[in-house]
């Protein structure tokens, strides 16, 4: 197919179901950043990690899911983005295998690379087949809605999920669950999803790749180091590198015929602040659930059920705004959901961060938690929707790879920002005499007001970026491109 359709194309009688296999992705790529937090104790003690090599469980996965994600979105475009769907969930499904039967820390932190590597495949060909499928109009918006729950609640059923698997099975099978929902996907993709892909020139470009994801893992790597100090040459080193890599791939997209990351795609103000704004929800997912289940097992001594279905609070919250924030998005417009919504999370954090060791849950994290989900549900509603917005078939794998990989690099960065957060505060703690759950929770309230100020750098990202209800794409951006649907 080429050249300007005469008449729009009639909607996909499948489209609902398709929609319900994308969610899915996005529940299983999310829900796998934070299922294996619950069950870090465990698998810790079963294999013998050292405090660092813990993190690396979350990190490896994270890491190479967010580096990989513009390379995953380009080959989507270009192989087809229901046959890279399908190639990302099989290898997602055979990394959660090997992690589940996994005999050594070593292994486990490599099956957790392994399925990042594929959960870039996975996510942005999913993203983009939602782009394709639903190109304009109300049912975007509700689509949109649907996958943006889906995305905010991901990371809690996570930890439930997590809890129970842990406390009735074993801590292997917070992996292992990942073979059902790979089978369910695989079907699912067969029978309702079509083939969405760009004609044309298929180059792929290899520069751009290798110095991007070279950068992303120097710059993470770097921000690792610094928790043995700021000062350290290898700290400092490495995050030189990494920002040094990332400049010559903002100089090699400029110049290619093929790029990776078009910069038309970031250069709308507001889209950029669109993706500014899920780099920081990333960082808050998955630095703050990982510190809150080790608050909740290590200090306020709940076995790992309860600690997952304790963060159900948030969960909840969400579910029950994101209804609301759906109905006030075409009123009120994107920029104050974006703005107000960071803020009330905030105000949950600042909340969590009172906690004590001898609190309660009840008391000190209940409260924080509906009120994280609350203000989380009014960002991801509208987020993902105005990062999409105005973005060419073209460049729908691309777009959708920058997306997650904002969110995923946010996570990931943040993790190591607030984990040197939480060893700067247990050290003082420690020198000033206090004891072990003194100590880790002093940590644990550094890292939940450190998320707090991440929340309100977010809000102001959104008041001060985002004017007007959506990018306005230029003429080259909303030209008709030849797109294969079949």
């Amino acid at each position: 197919m080429s050249g300007l359709p005469s008449s729009p194309a009639a909607p996909d009688p499948r489209r609902w179901w398709a929609l319900a296999v994308i969610a899915l992705t996005q529940l299983v790529v999310v829900l796998d950043a934070t299922i294996v937090n619950v069950a870090l104790p465990q698998a810790q003690h079963e294999l013998g990690l050292s405090d660092t090599e813990r993190q690396w469980v979350v990190t490896a996965y994270v890491l190479t899911f967010g580096a990989l994600l513009l390379l995953g979105g380009r080959v989507a475009d270009y192989w087809g983005r229901k046959r890279s769907y399908m190639v990302g969930m099989l290898g997602f499904g055979a990394a959660s295998v090997w992690g589940g039967l996994a005999q050594s820390g070593t292994e486990l932190i490599a099956a957790r690379g392994l399925q990042g590597v594929f959960a870039a495949l996975l996510a942005p060909a999913a993203l983009a087949l939602l782009t394709v499928t639903f190109p304009a109009g109300r049912e975007r918006g509700t689509a949109f809605a649907v996958f943006g729950t889906v995305a905010g609640t991901g990371a809690a059923v996570g930890l439930a999920l997590g809890g129970v698997l842990t406390e009735y099975a074993d801590w292997r099978w917070c992996l292992l669950v990942n073979i059902v929902f790979a089978v369910v996907g695989l079907v699912g993709a067969l029978l309702c999803v079509s083939e969405s892909r760009v004609d044309g020139d298929d180059a792929y470009d290899i520069p751009g790749t290798l110095t991007v994801t070279l950068g992303l893992a120097a710059l993470v790597y770097g921000f690792t180091l610094a928790e043995s100090g700021w000062t350290e040459p290898d700290t400092i080193g490495f995050l030189a590198a990494g920002l040094v890599l990332l400049a010559v791939f903002v100089r090699i997209e400029s110049r290619v015929a093929q790029p990776l990351l078009p910069l038309r795609i970031v250069r709308d103000r507001v889209r950029a602040g669109a993706f500014l704004i899920q780099a920081a929800i990333g960082a808050v997912f998955i630095g703050m659930t990982l510190y809150l289940m080790f608050h909740l097992q290590l200090v306020l001594g709940l076995s790992p059920l309860p600690a997952g279905l304790a963060a159900l609070a948030m969960t909840f919250a969400t579910m029950v705004t994101a209804p609301v924030a759906a109905r006030l998005l075409p009123l009120w417009g994107p920029r104050v959901l974006l703005t107000g919504g960071p803020l009330i999370a905030a105000a949950g954090m600042l909340w969590l961060s009172f906690v004590t060791p001898d609190g309660s849950y009840w008391t000190q994290v209940f409260g924080g938690l509906v009120v994280v989900g609350a203000g989380i549900a009014f960002v991801i509603i509208p987020v993902q929707n105005v990062a999409l917005t105005g973005v060419r078939p073209h460049d729908a794998g691309a777009a959708s790879a920058l997306v997650n990989s904002a969110m995923q690099i946010g996570g990931c960065v943040g993790l190591s920002v607030f984990t040197t957060v939480y060893l700067s505060a247990a050290e003082r703690s420690a020198a000033a005499g206090g004891d072990r759950a003194a100590v880790l929770t002093d940590g644990y309230s550094a890292v939940f007001l450190a998320t707090a100020v991440t929340l309100v750098a977010g809000a102001l990202v959104a008041a001060t970026m985002l004017r007007g209800t959506r990018p306005t794409p230029t003429p080259r951006e909303t030209a008709e491109v030849p797109v294969h649907a079949g």
